[in-house]
């Protein structure tokens, strides 16, 4: 016989833990899944990320985050959500992934893995948006040196590396590339850095662009990648650049299929944002709720650990007093 449960959390990241311990304080049977590691994005960020955030705003579950640096890296966050596993206990499933979510006769989801049939009362998505890289769509971009995720700048050095984009990640990636020894270019949509890039990093790299440490091309495209070699276009006409590396750290998106086919509605426009109701977290199916990045839609500069961790509490407050 299947098990049901009164909640079930989809995705083991920051928010997902959240609900599971607001879940855990208001002694709901819950589980949590997580078709990877716990807190699987943070575990594909570069190796040496540092968060924008400080460390207390990192904290879920009164749980404090102990940091000697200013700003916790990407390794302290992951021994502060290990530990928080090992405190909290959590009933959690990892590296399964939901397939399929549907509602049964009896009004009960049914979430289908790739291991097993789970019911459940009610469910959160707590999915992030890190999975789906948003592809350039031009040509060459399927070579093995276009890279969408970005780990350490080792492999680079001593190479052409073309990096795409102006935001945080891209913005990382050139500096620490070059600082290995690499030979970086990169080609900007924009006429200037993203203002959102971190303001201690932003004076960095544009003192490393105007003292042509680093070549940056703005208000420019990449309209052809090939083997050795990449096409940019330019206020002033086509240029083609020696090249061994592209990273195309154009951003990431939700998987929105999987939102449209559990039957969540969609704004309908570019922002592709969910319906829900911001007092509840719950979208337009009953007992079907949302937590985290994933409310953002293509915004997904918009929400961040630190600003919806409270989420789980008005999603579990919520669900008790029904």
């Amino acid at each position: 016989m299947t098990d049901q449960y009164d909640l079930i959390i989809v995705g083991g990241g920051p928010i997902g833990l959240a609900c599971a311990i607001e879940a855990q304080k208001k002694n709901l049977r819950y589980i949590i899944i997580e078709k990877g590691a716990l807190v699987n994005s943070i575990f594909n960020y570069p190796l040496y990320m540092t968060f924008f955030s400080t460390a207390e705003r990192l904290e879920i579950g009164d749980i404090p985050f102990n940091c000697l640096a200013p700003k916790p890296g990407r390794q302290e966050a992951l021994e502060y959500y290990r530990n928080i596993h090992r405190y909290f206990n959590f009933s959690i499933k990892l590296f399964e992934k939901v397939m399929e979510i549907k509602k049964n006769a009896n009004s009960l989801f049914e979430v289908l893995t790739d291991k097993d049939l789970y019911k459940t009362k009610n469910i959160v998505l707590a999915t992030g948006f890190y999975d789906i890289p948003i592809k350039m769509n031009v040509k060459g971009e399927e070579f093995s040196k276009v890279r969408h995720y970005y780990k350490e700048a080792h492999e680079y050095a001593f190479r052409n590396v073309l990096v795409v984009g102006a935001n945080n990640s891209s913005v990382d990636a050139a500096l620490e590339c070059w600082r290995k020894g690499a030979n970086v270019t990169m080609v900007i949509r924009k006429n200037e850095i993203n203002s959102r890039v971190k303001y201690w990093v932003k004076p960095d790299i544009e003192n490393r662009i105007a003292e042509g440490s680093i070549k940056a091309y703005f208000e420019s495209n990449i309209t052809e990648i090939k083997e050795n070699e990449v096409v940019i276009e330019t206020p002033n006409g086509k240029v083609t650049i020696e090249n061994d590396f592209v990273l195309a750290l154009t951003g990431y998106k939700p998987d929105l299929n999987f939102l449209e086919n559990t039957g969540i509605q969609l704004s309908n426009d570019e922002l592709k944002i969910p319906v829900y109701n911001p007092e509840t977290m719950e979208t337009n199916i009953e007992g079907l709720f949302l937590a985290g990045v994933v409310c953002g839609g293509m915004q997904t500069h918009k929400w961040f650990i630190e600003n919806s961790r409270i989420h789980a509490n008005l999603i579990v407050d919520y669900i008790t007093s029904k």
